[in-house]
């Protein structure tokens, strides 16, 4: 059995895990990530370290959000870390020793999902991940799709609504403004401003001083109306931006991942539905599945672990 370490950094936590090849957690370890940028690469180092004491390890890999070239060595961009064209891969590297790779966090959460959770047994796949915003990952072919420069796969910024609301990309329409948490929170807001079935939203938003995404999941899982009408019109515009993305890519399944997804079969049926309204060529067109996540928080790190270890096998 051979050992990998996967780090994911988060805007308010690092994880860290040993995994085996067979994508099983053998240690783990979480700090807070550092307010100083300064002192990120501190803490995963000492994280590194700290894991790799009772084992012998394979490979690192670092998963963290933002660009990253197409080499898993520098960060381009990182929109909540001050990174700009930086080279962390080097800089670990000098540090820890051995081999390093860095990885968008979607990119392995999504890979994760591909060779341990929903996404095994098929070749195609891509997963969207609904949180805060709305990330993605794309297999193809068994393999990880990063486009031409690293940067690829930002599934949260296909368009679907020109000239639709403003995208902290700079853009207007995305998928991240009618399909993420955030726009979850939105839409229920807006039913219970409305009256009628958003009584109840409207209800405990007074009580509580506002909505948040535990008092809507909760109000989904009641079966409360205007909450679950809320999470319909979420799901109409993921399936829609699916149906888009099946007619590039034809995936065998679609993985859903993120807070959001909990939801379960309440999110992925308006999610088909939709998706069968808008697919080209709809009833000559191989359809999909539809699927939840199933490694949830793990997903970065395994992840993270596995594109590590793939890594050196590739370059031994």
């Amino acid at each position: 059995m051979t050992y990998a370490i996967g780090i994911d950094i988060g805007g308010t936590k690092i994880a860290g895990a040993v995994v085996d090849e067979l994508g099983q957690i053998v240690r783990a370890d979480r700090v807070p990530t550092p307010a100083d940028t300064g002192r990120l690469e501190d803490a995963v180092v000492a994280m590194i370290e700290a894991l790799r004491a009772h084992d012998e390890i394979t490979a690192v890999g670092v998963a963290a959000a933002g660009f990253i070239d197409a080499a898993q060595s520098t960060v381009y961009y990182a929109p909540n870390i001050d990174w700009r064209n930086e080279p962390f891969r080097e800089k670990l590297e000098r540090r820890v020793g051995g081999s390093v790779v860095v990885e968008n966090d979607a990119n392995a959460a999504g890979w994760a999902e591909f060779r341990f959770g929903a996404g095994r047994l098929v070749s195609d796949m891509v997963m969207l991940t609904i949180g805060t915003g709305v990330g993605g990952a794309i297999v193809a072919g068994d393999r990880l799709f990063r486009g031409g420069f690293g940067a690829g796969a930002e599934l949260g910024h296909l368009r679907v609504v020109p000239g639709g609301i403003a995208c902290g990309c700079g853009q207007h329409g995305c998928i991240e403004q009618y399909g993420s948490g955030r726009a979850l929170l939105r839409m229920a807001n807006e039913i219970a401003d409305a009256g009628g079935i958003g009584q109840e939203l409207a209800r405990v938003r007074a009580a509580q001083g506002g909505l948040d995404g535990q008092l809507v999941g909760a109000l989904i899982e009641q079966g409360d109306p205007g909450a679950v009408s809320a999470l319909r019109q979420l799901g109409h515009w993921l399936g829609e931006a699916s149906a888009s993305l099946s007619a590039v890519l034809d995936p065998q399944r679609f993985v859903f991942g993120g807070g959001v997804a909990v939801a379960g079969e309440l999110l992925l049926e308006p999610i088909r539905e939709s998706y069968l309204q808008h697919l080209p060529a709809r009833g000559y067109h191989p359809e999909p599945d539809f699927v939840i996540a199933e490694l949830v928080n793990d997903a970065g790190v395994v992840g993270a672990a596995d594109l590590a270890r793939v890594w050196v096998a590739e370059h031994a």
